[in-house]
């Protein structure tokens, strides 16, 4: 596979499985009425951004995932005070448009101080205007326009916080949850394309090569049935084709091959791990059928609960063991890995993929601050206790979790880049 392909597909590996689960909790979002200012693929500086309806979508610098910004969840931005001089402009007799700055290059509207405004309840403003108090109605979707940049308003019914419980917290558990789907789809996918190991398999085939191993020099390729190694006839052991290559590094070996129902011998030698045992660069591959229906809902069930079982015994080892920094790894292993596997082939890529994915809708879901989980533990205490949490709060331990989340993740980051730089 062309580098430009691996670089390709480990990109587009990331872009899915952070804009499914952006998309969960935009989708219910918008569907419970709440207003979504933004919907962004990375953090940091914009790079592209495009306003559609309501919404503003952007890719930004550091592909470290994703948010979703909902009216209400933090103090707004753009505020308007009693006493601030504005500028508003009428249409069909409700303000469309309030002008926060440069006021004298504004033309066709009315110019005021403001006595009183209300953009959350009652959607209304008073202004004096050359001594004379004006109430002017607002438009639920009018703009506040500040230093250049249009923010829309947000009625107290399009707010997050507005919502019930339960709307706020199916569109905070969407994000995860279109992640175990996603998983599950694509778990579901890997079996089709892999297919099921047939009963009482009698060959081995060649499934993979690697560049510039021995296997590739000989010219294997996918597909070739491996019939014997030095004489020894392999069938469907593949512990002893591992035996009959490992005792022998730097010592040629013969191994006959069938390719397209036609017998080949080829002679290649192999070369030693670091261990001292002889590799020739290939991974066998047992014969398969293709996979039923049910065969694929069922594999796929059984994936996701095998690889759940795994990402948490990884969670306690990490929490309970003794723990290196090298344990972890951020954006740039998970990358590197990625394009290794993308190399194995598609169907790999699909697996891998599909992994990611679950891990990170369960990763998400745990109970550590900015995360989905914590912001649903504050939803629960809010249902228990009946009224919300203080949001100013909230927002602190969000903010905090967050600043520590970044700061372990350029740690990890600066890490793994030492690492690849020592070629470790």
């Amino acid at each position: 596979m062309h580098m430009i392909q691996v670089v390709f597909l480990t990109v587009l590996v990331f872009f899915v499985i952070v804009t499914i689960h952006e998309w969960g909790h935009y989708f219910f979002a918008k569907r419970a009425g709440i207003l979504v200012r933004e919907f962004a693929i990375g953090f940091g500086p914009k790079l592209f951004s495009v306003k559609r309806g309501e919404t503003r979508y952007t890719l930004r610098l550091i592909p470290a995932g994703g948010f979703v910004r909902m009216a209400g969840e933090d103090p707004e931005i753009v505020d308007v005070q009693e006493g601030q001089t504005i500028a508003v402009r009428i249409k069909d007799d409700k303000v469309t448009r309030l002008y926060l700055d440069r006021l004298d290059e504004r033309s066709g509207v009315i110019r005021g101080e403001v006595v009183r405004i209300d953009l959350e309840s009652k959607l209304s403003v008073t202004l004096d205007v050359e001594g004379e108090n004006e109430s002017y109605q607002v438009h639920p979707t009018a703009l506040l326009i500040s230093k250049g940049k249009e923010t829309q308003i947000a009625p107290k019914d399009r707010q997050f916080g507005s919502k019930t419980v339960g709307q706020r917290a199916l569109a905070i558990f969407a994000g995860p949850l279109m992640n175990f789907v996603l998983a599950f789809i694509l778990f579901a996918a890997y079996i089709q394309m892999a297919g099921i190991p047939v009963e009482n398999p009698d060959k081995l085939f060649v499934n993979e090569v690697t560049e510039g191993m021995p296997a590739d020099k000989a010219n294997l390729q996918k597909g070739d049935v491996i019939d014997s190694v030095n004489g020894v006839k392999i069938g469907a052991d593949f512990d002893k084709m591992i035996d009959l290559i490992g005792k022998s590094p730097n010592v040629p070996v013969k191994m006959d091959i069938i390719r397209d129902g036609v017998t080949q011998q080829v002679e290649l030698t192999p070369e030693p791990n670091d261990e001292g045992v002889g590799k020739v660069g290939i991974t066998a591959a047992l014969p398969t059928r293709a996979a039923t229906f049910s065969e694929t809902v069922t594999g796929a069930a059984k994936l996701m609960k095998n690889m759940t079982r795994s990402i948490f015994e990884g969670f306690k080892k990490l929490l309970f063991g003794e723990f290196k920094l090298d344990d972890l790894g951020g954006p740039v292993r998970t990358a590197e890995v990625t394009s290794q596997i993308a190399q194995q082939g598609i169907a790999q890529l699909t697996s891998w993929t599909a992994l990611l994915s679950l891990y990170l809708g369960i990763f998400n879901l745990l109970p550590i601050p900015a995360l989905d989980g914590s912001r649903l533990i504050f939803l629960g205490l809010e249902a228990v206790r009946r009224r919300p949490i203080d949001p100013n709060r909230e927002s602190m331990v969000h903010f905090v979790g967050f600043a520590l989340i970044m700061l372990l993740m350029l740690v990890v980051t600066y890490n793994d880049i030492l690492r690849l730089v020592r070629g470790e």
